[in-house]
């Protein structure tokens, strides 16, 4: 028998003024906390034994949270997505959303879900699907687009089938629905057409699902107060052919017809649904619980101050909004018969204990029979089974390699993990990955003399990797100075602290030319300097430059004067590259990284001035390099965009003025940045003013409609 117990109230003031409901409830890592989030701004963790929250957090002014937070149950932390596109990730620690993680992805993202033994999906609004670790790899990749034109999601569900992940979502197109399943197993996606009945008109309001070895179990609640299932194949027979599925009646004018809102329905066990809707036309919303089985009504709670029509359920617990309220009411349930379907069932169990329904394990073989002529039969079986455990194959190589990296010497493990990435990948690649880098790195820490550097960079660049899953990995290599690792993760990570990126900055500035040139680094962002052509006009340039524009600059002549004076040697100093090329392509890693600038500018102000002169030198002549082609864009693969140079050229000046301009070195040097805004500054204002004659044309143009087939027109500027 079915009961719903004593209602109580987790938050009283959880619906902003405004809003129709919440975006979500989810499990958190903790089988008594719950991520809540609202319509707009805020994530709240609730620990319903306490009946109180444990953190809140909110994103900025202006931002929208546009699907609800869930938990990341391999790391413990949370994600949500704001705007649509960006992702944010962070744990209990953490206070403000703005200073954690973030990734904007390159397409809008309908739901993250997130279920104990796998990794997170992301589903994207366009019907695609990745991984949490590959999208954060690649925040920007490119997202394709699997549903039609005007196919909308309206529900999903993630699943573990056979320890394999499943997913399931609904489309709507005018008025047509469409099922898709993809299973990870196999990268399959399959795509049914969901067929009404012959006397149906109706909208379907809510979807749940359940699944068992064969079927996903599709359960909707329509317009017309019926609730209907539809089988769906898990492996259907032809994945490419798009098949149809007729849905069934199951239950009949469980709610009214009438109800336009507040009606939800979810699966509670392989026997049980929950209804939330008003049972008659005239009646108060309830909640309902039904027995799929016998097909009758097991209990029911009167709710008066109505709800939003969402209903979501974890454990023993069903969450909805009882007015303004989050309410919670526990649900029991005892075995499925038709005894206690009929409410007739005698209870000879002890006050406050209940039966747990039994539920069929289909991974595991059952046995039938009883007595003492089955045990021999019994032994048999477990004596064949030691067998087949003993003629098992070999140990897959994940598990081989997992081994090797506990004891085995630098090389061999160098070899095995060679052949582990040669293979094709499995599910489990990503978490073999992670606990590979996490070993290794654990055995630096307890073992001085060992450091697999080649090994390190062959997992950086498996794109698996992010900061927040091996924070270490840096910290080891900044502390063996190992830059060209260091360069590898820059380019790799796209979570990397400014606290860890200034600690890089500082080596790459301070390490010997003698030690760069015995390192092997990447050098594709990195542009031929020897061959310095313009040297004689970049000369000229670093007088001023006025990308074609000469003004007059009075107030700077005192500064001409200076320059002239100075020796022709420092001329020369300045049109030249200041670093040499490996340096060149470690700054340049530096200047392709991600950054806050709040975060940012603090730790800059801890690099040595005379570091923080040469990287400016670095920057400035890029930025004349950038200034001798029409397109202000640096030769090379993946070099450095003006932006950038500009970008980081402020950052500096900003934290280190007022000491470089103390040092007579950078004297030269900031003089020509001030000409160098200033002519800029010119620039814009004879723009504007062009930009104002343009005006006055295009009004004359308005103007003069009644032209012929030819006409001759002359316009004086004053």
């Amino acid at each position: 028998m079915a009961s719903l117990e004593e209602e109580f109230t987790l938050s009283s003031a959880v619906l902003s003024a405004g809003s129709e409901g919440l975006l979500g409830v989810e499990q958190s890592s903790k089988t008594d906390q719950f991520l809540v989030t609202d319509n707009g701004r805020t994530v709240i963790l609730y620990k319903v034994s306490d009946q109180k929250p444990l953190g809140s957090w909110s994103v900025k002014q202006g931002q929208i949270i546009t699907c609800p937070a869930v938990c990341n149950f391999q790391t413990g932390e949370y994600i949500v997505v704001h705007d649509n596109k960006v992702l944010r990730i962070w744990n209990n620690e953490d206070v403000n959303l703005d200073k954690v993680f973030k990734a904007t992805l390159s397409a809008e993202v309908y739901r993250i879900l997130s279920v104990q033994g796998t990794e997170p999906l992301v589903l994207f609004k366009e019907g695609a699907v990745r991984g949490l670790e590959a999208l954060l790899a690649e925040p920007q990749q490119k997202i394709e687009t699997v549903i039609s034109d005007e196919e909308v999601i309206k529900w999903t569900k993630f699943f573990i089938v056979f320890r394999h992940p499943v997913l399931i979502f609904i489309t709507e197109k005018h008025g047509n629905y469409f099922a898709y399943v993809q299973m990870f197993n196999s990268r399959v996606l399959s795509k049914y057409t969901l067929l009404f009945g012959q006397d149906e008109n109706s909208v379907i309001e809510s979807f749940t699902a359940s699944v068992d070895r064969k079927f996903i179990s599709l359960m909707s609640l329509s317009t017309d107060g019926c609730i209907y299932e539809t089988l769906i194949p898990i492996r259907p027979t032809d994945p490419e052919k798009n098949q149809s599925l007729v849905r069934s009646l199951l239950f009949k004018a469980v709610v009214s017809g009438n109800t336009r809102h507040g009606v939800a329905v979810t699966v509670l066990d392989q026997d049980h649904i929950a209804v939330l809707g008003s049972p008659l036309a005239a009646s108060k919303e309830c909640l309902s619980v039904w027995n799929i089985k016998f097909q009758t009504l097991q209990t029911s709670k009167e709710l008066p101050q109505g709800t939003s029509g969402q209903l979501w359920y974890y454990g023993e617990n069903l969450f909805m909004l009882h007015g303004r309220s989050l309410t919670v009411i526990p649900y029991k349930c005892e075995v499925s018969s038709l005894a206690s379907a009929l409410g007739k069932l005698k209870h000879s169990q002890d006050p406050g204990t209940h039966v747990v329904p039994h539920f069929v394990n289909w991974e595991t073989p059952q046995e039938c029979g009883l007595g003492a002529q089955n045990s021999e039969q019994s032994r048999r079986i477990l004596r064949r089974r030691k067998i087949e455990v003993s003629l098992q194959p070999e140990v897959p190589p994940s598990k081989q390699l997992l081994s090797t990296i506990m004891k085995d010497s630098e090389k061999h493990i160098e070899v095995e993990l060679r052949k582990f990435l040669a293979i094709k990948q499995t599910p489990d690649f990503h978490t073999v990955i992670g606990d590979t880098v996490t070993g290794l790195l654990e055995r630096c820490k307890a073992e001085p003399s060992f450091y697999p550097r080649n090994c390190l960079m062959q997992l950086t660049q498996t794109h698996v990797l992010s900061y927040s899953l091996c924070p270490d990995l840096m910290e080891i290599a900044l502390q063996k100075k190992d830059v060209q690792l260091l360069q590898l993760c820059l380019q790799h990570f796209p979570d990397i602290p400014e606290l860890v990126t200034c600690a890089c900055l500082k080596i790459f500035l301070s390490i010997a030319d003698d030690s760069l040139q015995e390192t092997d680094v990447n050098m594709e962002s990195v542009f031929d300097c020897s061959n310095s052509v313009h040297d004689e006009k970049m000369e000229e340039q670093t007088e001023i430059l006025q990308n074609g524009f000469n003004p007059v600059e009075d107030e700077c002549n005192k500064c001409d004067q200076e320059l002239n004076e100075e020796p022709q040697a420092k001329t020369k100093e300045t049109t030249s590259c200041p670093v040499i090329p490996k340096r060149a392509a470690l700054l340049n890693a530096i200047l392709h990284s991600a950054y806050s600038e709040t975060f940012l500018l603090p730790h800059l102000k801890d690099i040595p001035a005379q570091h923080i002169t040469l990287f400016l030198k670095y920057l400035y002549f890029l930025y004349l390099k950038c200034s001798e082609n029409a397109t202000l864009t640096l030769p090379g693969i993946h070099p450095p965009t003006l932006n950038q140079i500009m970008d980081w050229i402020c950052l500096l000046l900003d934290a280190n003025f007022t000491v470089v301009v103390m040092m007579p070195e950078a004297k030269r040097l900031l003089i020509n940045l001030y000409k160098l805004v200033k002519s800029q500054i010119s620039v814009y204002s004879e723009l504007n003013k062009i930009e104002v004659s343009f005006r006055e044309l295009q009004k004359l143009n308005q103007e003069k409609n009644n032209r012929g087939l030819y006409s001759i027109e002359v316009l004086e500027l004053f």
